[in-house]
């Protein structure tokens, strides 16, 4: 069984920073493109930044320079390092691997007010 499981959301000022990461299991994340997703009620998910087999990235550009995003392949892990948070930011945030198939995770809550 396929599970990723976000952590590192919660509530902070603007300006501040949080680190999400995402731990999968049941699949080796080499083979993925990983992904972070947000949203927020009444809109569609919106992609935020990527990370490919070859670590190329993609990041949406309203976090371009505040936002990073690594993969670990040895701890199946993902992370995204959110600096700098506006209060924009806040929605719930996802996880996502996809190749052949797709899985998503729980999301976890990020806040940002002040």
């Amino acid at each position: 069984q396929v599970q990723l499981v976000e952590s590192g959301g919660g509530s902070v000022q603007p300006g501040g920073s949080l680190r999400l990461s995402c731990v999968a299991s049941g699949i080796d994340i080499s083979d993925y493109f990983m992904r972070w997703y947000r949203q927020t009620p009444g809109k569609e998910r919106e992609l935020v930044a990527s990370i490919d087999s070859k670590f190329n990235l993609i990041y949406v550009d309203s976090v371009k320079g505040r936002f990073t995003i690594a993969r670990d392949n040895g701890k199946k892990t993902v992370y995204l390092q959110m600096n700098r948070l506006k209060p924009e930011d806040t929605a719930v945030y996802y996880c996502n691997a996809i190749n052949f198939a797709t899985f998503w995770g729980q999301g976890t809550q990020v806040t940002v007010s002040s």
